[in-house]
């Protein structure tokens, strides 16, 4: 990825911000459930408190990691059209001869078709190259190979 902050298309900005509101009203729900640390219970009921707690815990840590990445997102600069990054829309040429425009995004991009995530191995091969950059990357059948057609933002 690059140094600054990552940008994020508009359907994947909506998807977090659909997941975020759908965690909160889950944390709330959760957090609802909760005891005081007065109240006394058998050991079943000390479980049960236990997994409580430690679900919202999870949702705490993932709200977090949402609203950090939402506040990214929003500082982030639009996408380079000279070097692919996230939110770049990138022509490639595979060795069969075959061009595939695909997206840079991440999973809240999901329903996009032509999503490309940073952290599969073609994305990753992509990120930072160029206008007629070879990049290689590794598939289940073997390393494949494309060259870098075009770059959009």
């Amino acid at each position: 990825m690059t140094d600054g902050p990552e940008p994020i298309s508009a359907d994947g900005f909506r998807a977090l911000r659909q997941e975020l509101a759908d965690l909160r009203a889950e944390r709330g729900a959760v957090a609802g459930t909760l005891r005081d640390g007065d109240a006394v219970g058998d050991r079943a009921d000390e479980a049960d408190e236990l997994r409580r707690a430690d679900e919202l815990d999870r949702l705490d840590r993932r709200i977090e990691a949402i609203e950090a990445r939402l506040g990214e997102a929003a500082a982030a600069p639009a996408p380079s059209a000279v070097q692919v990054g996230m939110g770049s829309t990138v022509t490639v040429r595979f060795e069969d001869g075959g061009e595939s425009t695909v997206h840079l995004g991440e999973l809240a991009d999901a329903d996009d078709p032509a999503l490309v995530t940073s952290d599969s191995p073609l994305g990753s091969a992509l990120l930072g190259r160029h206008a007629g950059d070879k990049v290689t990357y590794r598939t289940p059948g073997g390393p494949m190979s494309a060259v870098v057609v075009s770059v959009g933002g």
